[in-house]
């Protein structure tokens, strides 16, 4: 029988997060999930950042996108196979470009050194290896309250696997949490707030006023991925929308401050087509 999560202690009062949210660090113009990326992100203005955490054979949380390091670095097979010791060896920048040629894949204690130095937020999809996803949830948890311990803004836990965000609830039930959705599932709300979930984050292509409303009238906070058309986020804003996950940090000019998102704050002289 499933059983309701503790709702976390930060539900909704107050909400602490920016409108915008850099995706993967910078979107496409850096190594997705390396420090560069992240740095390129906050020079174009972004206080938040989404990135994606897993761990390694040896249990360390790390950011990595994919199961397998093919796509993104130097490395083949599975990332789930191999120690930090021997993925902190691995070239995950070449793949983009010279100019980030070496760089290496990021530890999560690093990323959270480097955005506390700065005050700047993140959200951690906890991006479980396959099979691994209840001490994935688990570590990442513990790890975060850790690392997080003397901010006053913890870091929002989202994630598309339900048994992870179980195991995150169970280990850390005061961290803020997300419920993130391919599509739009009307049993997803429900499903978010048994899980004590203080957002629901949907594909943007799923997400419309009705559907926007429907979430805030469950408590939640409404947030959208990924979103990289003007067009469209502006469609998004004036439907209520909370919060945009963005591959454009060089279109859109992110509020960096909290406070509402009110229309569409576009990089002075980008044209769109």
């Amino acid at each position: 029988m499933l059983m309701p999560m503790t709702m976390p202690d930060s539900h909704l009062a107050p909400w602490p997060y920016p409108c915008w949210i850099a995706h993967r660090g910078a979107g496409t113009l850096a190594p997705e999930n390396t420090l560069a990326a992240f740095r390129l992100g906050a020079d174009h203005g972004f206080a938040m950042f989404e990135c994606d955490v897993k761990l390694s054979a040896d249990g360390e949380p790390f950011l990595l996108h994919d199961a397998e390091l093919d796509r993104t670095t130097n490395g083949q097979g599975a990332s789930a196979l191999l120690s930090w010791d021997a993925l902190s060896r691995l070239d995950a920048g070449s793949w983009h470009g010279r100019a980030h040629a070496g760089e290496p894949l990021l530890r999560l204690e690093a990323l959270a050194r480097w955005l506390q130095g700065l005050g700047l937020m993140v959200n951690l999809e906890i991006k479980p290896n396959p099979g691994d996803d209840v001490r994935t949830g688990r570590v990442v948890a513990e790890r975060v309250a850790a690392l997080w311990a003397r901010s006053e803004v913890k870091p929002l836990l989202s994630s598309f696997s339900v048994t992870a965000l179980e195991a995150a609830a169970e280990a850390q039930p005061g961290l803020p949490r997300a419920l993130l959705l391919e599509r739009w599932q009307p049993e997803g709300i429900d499903e978010a707030n048994r899980l004590g979930c203080c957002a629901l984050v949907v594909h943007q292509a799923f997400l419309n006023a009705r559907r926007i409303e429907a979430i805030h009238a469950a408590g939640m906070k409404s947030l959208a991925y990924t979103v990289n058309d003007a067009e469209r986020a502006g469609t998004l804003w004036l439907s209520g929308l909370d919060g945009m996950v963005t591959d454009r940090v060089d279109l859109f000019e992110p509020q960096a401050r909290l406070g509402a998102c009110p229309g569409l704050n576009l990089v002075p002289d980008v044209l769109i087509a």
